[in-house]
């Protein structure tokens, strides 16, 4: 049996949870369990993850509107210790190989993006060859090389200056680009390793030479999948079953009014009562989770016919996720609105996150969508138009 591995942390230092943030309208892991799920030669795609939100997005993919595509997805724990800073990834390759049953293993790297079913399909076919122990992926760079001699002066290494060839002409050299791996389970725990004894190389395009590692890749590679048609230029949208939205700064903007007498006061827009009743017409549940409990919020939820409304709610993705139980739907089919750092952790699992264009910075990071309006300014109905858009 192949399976593949694919080991996704919360812990990255870089690009916090960069695993699900988002890249071509998805987060960044769909594209390689997309790829894995795709290859015909996989029998079975594991995610191992330390982390709860990362658990909450990939399972929703195979649960939601695509769950034909990663039937053979399943998402699996792995250790703090192999999820470290320091661990290596073959240590959470060895402790997968411990813990599952499996002939041969093929490890990809979440930061791959550009990676793609026939390229694994390719990976397979070379390690069906025969005497082939391992496999991995490279790209052929077609660049002249030079270092430092130990006068201090340059030289170069994989030509001569008095013969420079042209560059089609020029063979150039392998390197890795971290998509993928190959190995047999009996090599990999008798090695330690993720490669060894006879080793191929299969090739990919030269664009896939680019990893996800620093916020700059990001750009990078997001417009080499728009270029290469990996993806379309704007987010796409799941299903939507159950719209769900912050209160302050999302319906409000955010701002406390108290009259002479000292009553509180807050501001609505008549214009989120039409995106609630456009929602409810297509037959999407909405409700609102806010962290007071007070009644002038209960009256605007009342008013406005709300389906659903949680008070004095600290948690909001455990709210939701005990909301799709209730519901029977997937976090993948659910639209949220937040707009402060309480909101992002269910900004970033929900199937389509959102934030209003004055939102906490990291609230903006981790979404899908950013308004074009303020907070209070009609938010509900920009998202709620542009959903309903997407989805005719």
């Amino acid at each position: 049996m192949n399976v593949a591995f694919i080991p996704v942390r919360g812990g990255s230092k870089s690009i916090p949870l960069k695993n699900i943030r988002p890249i071509c309208g998805k987060p960044l892991v769909y594209w390689t369990m997309k790829a894995a799920c795709g290859c015909r030669a996989i029998d079975r795609v594991y995610i191992a993850t330390d982390s709860d939100e990362i658990r909450a997005i990939a399972e929703g993919f195979i649960t939601g509107t695509e769950k034909e595509l990663f039937a053979k997805a399943e998402v699996i724990s792995r250790s703090a210790e192999s999820a470290s800073d320091t661990a290596s990834t073959e240590s959470a390759m060895l402790e997968f190989a411990e813990k599952h049953d499996f002939d041969n293993i093929v490890l990809i790297q979440a930061t791959s993006p550009l990676l793609q079913a026939k390229d694994l399909d390719k990976g397979f076919e070379a390690f069906n060859s025969d005497g082939t122990d391992s496999v991995l992926s490279v790209v052929r760079q077609k660049r002249f090389n030079w270092k430092t001699g130990e006068n201090g002066f340059a030289i170069p290494t994989n030509y001569k200056t008095e013969d420079r060839p042209r560059r089609q002409d020029f063979e150039g050299y392998l390197v890795e680009n971290g998509a993928f791996y190959i190995t047999g389970k009996s090599l990999l725990q008798k090695t330690g390793i993720r490669i060894s004894g006879n080793i191929k190389a299969v090739e990919m395009p030269e664009d896939s030479f680019f990893e996800i590692d620093e916020p700059d890749d990001w750009m990078i590679i997001e417009a080499l999948m728009k270029k290469n048609g990996l993806a379309e230029s704007g987010p796409e949208i799941p299903e939507i079953k159950m719209f769900l939205t912050d209160c302050d700064g999302c319906l409000t903007d955010g701002g406390m009014y108290y009259s002479e007498n000292g009553d509180e006061l807050k501001k609505f827009n008549t214009r989120d009562g039409v995106g609630f009743r456009l929602l409810r017409e297509h037959g999407i549940l909405t409700g609102i989770l806010t962290g007071e409990k007070v009644k002038l919020n209960e009256r605007r939820a009342e008013k406005l016919k709300i389906d659903i409304l949680e008070p004095a709610c600290t948690d909001k993705l455990g709210t939701a996720r005990k909301l799709c139980e209730k519901f029977g739907i997937s976090l993948e089919n659910v639209c949220y609105v937040g707009d402060d750092l309480i909101d992002v952790d269910l900004i970033r699992a929900a199937g389509f996150g959102t934030a209003p264009s004055d939102a906490a910075p990291k609230a903006k990071e981790a979404a899908d969508y950013i308004t074009e309006t303020p907070g209070g300014r009609g938010v509900i109905r920009e998202v709620a138009e542009f959903i309903l858009e997407k989805s005719k």
